[in-house]
């Protein structure tokens, strides 16, 4: 009995150390979890932009880089340049201005359009058309859009088969009057109507559009400071100028030291390349209408980057007219161009001031 009550009590100490122990090894345990490690993030990864896509082609007759090719036939459109006409609409679509004198010493533009994607925007006021006006066109290979014409301007039109749109004789329903101002400095149409016209018409479409040469950096490197540019032709009260704006690298147009609009933008016109062109003049009838040579050649200026550079025009191979000097060409910076044809009398100096 003492042996069984021995080996009862032998076990009883037994479990009881054995418990002890587990409940001593749970204590150590403080119930804290052990955290896990903490994975490491991973770098935000920033996509890398696309490169823009070069363009692939240069407009004729701007140089400014597009994305389609440039095919459509040039329109020169005649604009009236009189006070009642200004401001007028679509010059800054226009890829080059040419402003040129008409009788009684006022000038008119002819506006070339080539490029231009603005296919519904007012054009104008327009108005008649000169010989030598047809002469500007023609070296375009231009459509001309036009509302009547002087006497030696029809029998040119319409005796050496020129692809014209006349307000007046052929081309009607393709211009429209405006109410806001009156005649004759309210007439106006659209690339879009001048297009569907110069089709109805038959007139081809599939010219070859001649091009100018261009260079970033320009040609007046070494030329003379022009940071501002005065322009005058006959009348003592019209005077053109120009203020080059290094930020945009544009010369910004004025008329009588007032800004030059558009009044379809209300921008003020604005050329990367400014010419002036000496010309000999003739006076032809009591109306004071003129002959203008525009193929002998003879002295310009070229204005570009706030700089200038004497040099001589020529009508070139392919009926353009273009800058020269030392045997070579001249390139324009990509941007639009005017052109200011003035009289070789009293001398072509001047006719032109700048500094």
């Amino acid at each position: 009995m003492k042996g069984q009550v021995r080996f009862i009590w032998l076990m009883s100490l037994i479990i009881l150390v054995f418990v002890s122990a587990c409940s001593g090894g749970a204590k150590s345990n403080t119930g804290e979890t052990t955290p896990a490690p903490t994975e490491s993030a991973e770098p935000e990864i920033t996509a890398t932009p696309e490169p823009t896509p070069e363009l692939a082609f240069a407009a004729p007759l701007t140089g400014l880089k597009r994305d389609t090719e440039a095919t459509a036939r040039p329109i020169a459109v005649m604009v009236n340049n009189l006070k009642p006409a200004r401001p007028q609409s679509g010059l800054t679509n226009a890829d080059v201005v040419w402003e040129v004198l008409a009788e009684g010493g006022i000038t008119r533009l002819v506006a070339i359009f080539q490029s231009t994607d603005a296919g519904t925007d007012p054009i104008g006021p327009i108005r008649s058309i000169r010989p030598y006006l047809i002469d500007i066109g023609e070296s375009y290979g231009a459509i001309l859009a036009h509302s009547g014409a002087s006497n030696d301007g029809y029998d040119i039109l319409q005796h050496q088969d020129k692809p014209y749109l006349d307000e007046i004789s052929n081309a009607g329903p393709y211009f429209w009057r405006s109410k806001d101002r009156k005649a004759p400095h309210n007439l106006y149409s659209e690339l879009d109507k001048l297009r569907a016209g110069a089709e109805k018409k038959g007139y081809r479409s599939d010219v070859t559009v001649p091009t100018y040469t261009f260079a970033e950096e320009g040609a007046t490197a070494a030329g003379e400071a022009a940071a501002s540019i005065q322009i005058k032709f006959l009348l003592k009260d019209y005077k053109v100028s120009y203020d080059y704006d290094p930020a945009s690298g544009l010369y910004k147009r004025s008329i009588n030291d007032e800004p030059h609009t558009d009044l379809n933008n209300n921008e003020q016109l604005s050329a990367a390349n400014v010419v002036v062109l000496g010309a000999n003049h003739k006076t032809l009838d009591d109306y004071g209408r003129l002959s203008v040579d525009l193929h002998a050649g003879g002295s310009a200026l070229l204005f570009q980057k706030g700089k200038a550079v004497a040099c001589e025009w020529v009508r070139s191979k392919d009926n353009m007219v273009r800058l020269m000097k030392d045997g070579a060409e001249l390139p324009f910076v990509p941007g639009q161009t005017f052109f200011h044809v003035v009289p070789n009398t009293p001398t072509f100096a001047e006719h032109v001031i700048y500094g």
